[in-house]
């Protein structure tokens, strides 16, 4: 953390914080005078959690977080629903050296109690449900798709 660069530090809240608020504010703007809709944002599993040297990028998902539960409290009378999905420990271009660290990847492995990494294919039931009628007294929640790792110590 001391040593993490100021520009590094602009660019996670642009990319992370900054973005989701923009977009949100423009798509809320256009769902609005309609009376309803969903925005989903995507969140992590370290808005809950962190482990060493993921500070910054845990910061940011944390204020994601309270971002989607702000944008509830204020786009919920109006009719749209908030909410975010958090993915855990996923396989993507961004995660491959973190996979290809066999000790790294066996401590996801160990510590989620569905014993593997998530594949992309994982996260489309939890974003189906929360953009389908069957959520739809649901607002505010961020729905983590993470193996059950939030669940154990």
């Amino acid at each position: 953390m001391t040593e993490f660069p100021d520009a590094d530090w602009d660019r996670l809240l642009a990319t992370n914080l900054t973005s989701a608020f923009l977009v949100g504010r423009e798509v809320a703007r256009r769902m609005t005078p309609r009376g309803r809709g969903k925005i989903v944002n995507v969140c992590s599993l370290q808005s809950e959690v962190v482990r060493p040297g993921i500070a910054p990028y845990a910061a940011t998902t944390g204020g994601l977080k309270m971002l989607t539960k702000g944008m509830c409290a204020d786009l919920g009378p109006p009719g749209i629903q908030v909410n975010g999905l958090g993915p855990g420990y996923f396989r993507t271009e961004l995660t491959a050296a973190l996979a290809a660290d066999e000790e790294f990847s066996a401590w996801v492995r160990k510590r989620t109690p569905a014993g593997r990494w998530g594949e992309a294919s994982d996260l489309v039931g939890p974003l189906l449900f929360l953009c389908s009628p069957a959520s739809e007294f649901v607002s505010g929640q961020i729905l983590y798709a993470d193996g059950g790792m939030l669940s154990v110590l």
